[in-house]
């Protein structure tokens, strides 16, 4: 027998395996796992009826999660085999299958990376686990003398708490010359047995008699149960009590409260007296019928002992007996419906949810998975999602009451880096229940924003003769991302010819510092093109351009190039002739003599010149331009004038503080060249002096010389004399 049932759930998982394959690819798994099986038992290999290979599910991860609060089934995580977590009584399944012939448990299989859900249904199969039994075990019948044979009388039907074949039942009575078995169908199928009197009875030849009444199940191996019947033979009692009905039925709501009337049972017995009072009980019934209803012995009022939950039974089936003061009884049927009420409100149950999205992440990327689930029937129990709240997302209805939140857009971290939203489910009942859920999602960062100046084009002001290591200008880039991504570098990327050796960036920073004094006039402006890169992977970049200026600074004295100054100081230079200009004795006011000309290397006010006369023979017949630097005679020469005139004119900027030079202009007041030139033929002032120096330097070196030659003589004679 036990070779049988093994290999009978062999050929159960066999099947399961078949189908799961067959339905993975429709989003969800089939199996079918015997009842009884130990904890641990393979139900299927999960991980390949989904196609996902070892090193992948190590890297994916998959679980279980059930619906209700017990967790009937686990995945093994090294091989993704589906295994029992426990041991399953399919029989203790009232709130899954009750005593439909048909038990499934449902729940979800979650993988991830990327998150999805796969709908897992695993159909319990019945093991013939449960005996026929009675809820007697002995049962008295008192039976008149004078009854007909041919009568019957019903017996007590037993319960088998399986399904299927394995609860079909089948009876025996010991063999007896009076009595023998006999069937009569009810309503849904069952039968119900009847003792039937085979001949007269006789009390003065036996009083009494035993039998046994074995009840039989359809299983493999089959099980069976006995009740012990004794036939008590009397001389009044001729009339059982009879049910109005064979099968009363009744529809009760849910939550009724405890002591409400469900209906009332009525059975009548012919005989007067105690045989015809009728006394009213339960016969045999299933668990739990004894703590939700009770009976009232005198009246038959059926009220409810307990509160009916629709969720955990909708249907409940058993037996009422009745019997007479004789000892004689007939049972009844029992169906009562529970309906249901809107009592339940969603269960909200978040299977995952993602922590961190990218803000790249594809439109429709999974970033929630829920479970709603409403244990009331038809439109009570029938739920809509929806969320609330301003967000990116939206919510799409799944298999088997799930719900995948996904993105309805792109995301961007930028504009909001956290979404906050709230999941409302809410069933089709009257009136309406709901419940509520928050979601927290946040959006992590990609690079996908390059640094952006604060400026285009920057502009710096350095003065000239400034400080290597000096401050340039201070540049700026801002990047929205965040992070590493956010993280900003400087360097100079080209600039134009020779100017990046004179700037330096600093990295982290943006100051831009000089690496050498500047000079205006050598270089008044160049050009840098700075580049600003974030720390991402891959980097992104943008450019800015710098234009320095160098101002000016007042670092040149004027130089005057008319009248040419000499050339150095010395002997030479005194020997040389001075410019001069000749002037006629003729000339009025304003004659123009000439014209002192000077440059300046500065710019702006520091390049103003102006001239002024400083020194003159006769101050007061020349003046020279403020501005223009013309020489003119401020009168008109006369006689009494003298021919020879030294002029010194100042030339000055108008820097802070001023620089200056000078310039010296000979003049001759002659009427023509040849008068002149005797004026200039004249030695001139110092002329003498030089000449003796002149003198005493060549006689100094004729000493020299004949001291040399006189001590080469000595020396000579000295050697000769030692000869």
């Amino acid at each position: 027998a036990a070779g049988r049932r093994w290999g009978r759930r062999q050929r159960v998982l066999l099947w399961g395996v078949l189908l799961a394959a067959w339905e993975a690819a429709w989003g969800q798994l089939r199996y079918s796992v015997p009842e009884e099986m130990p904890k641990g038992s393979f139900v299927g290999d999960a991980a390949r009826d989904l196609g996902l290979q070892l090193p992948e599910l190590r890297d994916r991860g998959i679980r279980v999660v059930s619906q209700g609060r017990t967790q009937y089934f686990s995945l093994h995580g090294k091989t993704g085999h589906l295994v029992t977590a426990e041991k399953i009584d399919r029989e203790n399944l009232e709130e899954l299958c009750g005593e439909s012939s048909s038990c499934s448990v449902s729940f979800e299989a979650l993988v991830h990376n990327p998150l999805n859900v796969f709908h897992v249904e695993v159909s319990i199969e019945d093991v013939n686990d449960n005996s026929p039994t009675f809820s007697k075990a002995a049962l008295e019948l008192e039976i008149g003398e004078w009854t007909l044979p041919g009568s019957r009388f019903p017996l007590e039907m037993a319960r088998d708490a399986d399904v299927g074949s394995n609860s079909q039942l089948t009876y025996q009575l010991t063999s007896s010359p009076s009595f023998s078995l006999a069937m009569k169908e009810r309503q849904g199928g069952k039968k119900q047995p009847e003792l039937v009197l085979e001949r007269a009875l006789d009390r003065e030849k036996q009083s009494s008699f035993e039998l046994v009444l074995t009840a039989t199940d359809g299983g493999d191996p089959f099980r069976s149960g006995t009740i012990q019947i004794r036939v008590n033979v009397t001389d009044a009692n001729d009339n059982p009590p009879v049910f109005s009905k064979r099968v009363y039925e009744a529809r009760v709501a849910e939550n009724l409260p405890v002591g409400s009337l469900v209906f009332r049972v009525r059975a009548t017995d012919a005989d007067a007296g105690s045989y015809g009072r009728v006394s009213y009980s339960f016969g045999n019934v299933p668990k739990g019928v004894r703590e939700l209803f009770t009976v009232d012995r005198e009246s038959g009022e059926v009220k409810t002992g307990g509160l009916l939950d629709f969720e955990e039974r909708t249907k409940y089936s058993f037996e009422l007996e009745a019997m007479d003061g004789g000892g004689l009884t007939d049972h009844c049927e029992v169906l009562i419906d529970v309906t249901d009420e809107n009592d339940n409100t969603p269960e909200i149950t978040i299977l995952s949810a993602s922590s961190l999205v990218p803000e790249d992440a594809p439109v429709g990327t999974v970033v929630a998975l829920l479970n709603v689930n409403d244990p009331d029937s038809d439109e009570n129990g029938q739920v809509t999602c929806e969320l609330s709240g301003e967000a990116p997302l939206s919510i799409v209805a799944s298999s088997g009451g799930s719900y995948k939140v996904v993105t309805a857009s792109a995301l961007d971290r930028e504009q909001a880096a956290e979404y906050r939203v709230t999941v409302v489910a809410r069933d089709r009942g009257s009136p309406a229940l709901s419940s509520r859920t928050e979601l927290v999602l946040e959006v992590s960062d990609v690079n996908d924003n390059a640094p952006v100046f604060e400026e285009a084009a920057y502009s710096a002001y350095v003065r000239e003769n400034n400080a290597a290591g000096a401050l340039v200008v201070r540049v700026s880039a801002r990047d929205a991302d965040a992070g590493a991504n956010g993280l900003v570098s400087y360097w100079v990327a080209g600039g134009s010819a020779g100017a990046a050796p004179l700037v330096s960036v600093e990295a982290r920073s943006g100051a831009v510092y000089a690496q050498r004094s500047f000079d205006y006039e050598q270089c008044r402006e160049f050009a840098l093109t700075l580049r600003a890169q974030d720390g991402g992977a891959p980097a992104r970049s943008s450019t800015a351009t710098l234009r320095v200026f160098v101002l000016d600074e007042n670092d040149n004295a004027p130089r005057v190039l008319w009248p040419a100054p000499a050339a150095g100081a010395g002997p030479a230079a005194a020997a040389e002739p001075p410019a001069f200009e000749v002037v006629p004795r003729s000339a009025e006011a304003g004659y123009l003599v000439a014209k002192v000309v000077a440059v300046d290397a500065d710019a702006g006010r520091n390049a103003w010149l102006s001239y002024e006369l400083v020194q003159a023979s006769e101050p007061a017949l020349f003046r020279v331009g403020l501005h223009s630097g013309e020489v003119r005679t401020a009168r008109a020469v006369s006689d009494r004038d003298a021919a020879k005139q030294r002029l010194v004119a100042l030339v000055k900027d108008h820097g802070q503080p001023a620089l200056s030079a000078t310039a010296t202009l000979h003049v001759v007041l002659a009427e023509s060249l040849q008068e002149a030139l005797p004026e200039l033929s004249e030695r001139p002032p110092g002329a003498d002096a030089a000449a003796e120096l002149h003198f005493y330097l060549v006689l100094a070196l004729a000493l020299l010389s004949a001291l040399l030659v006189l001590s080469v003589a000595l020396a000579v004679l000295a050697r000769l004399r030692r000869a």
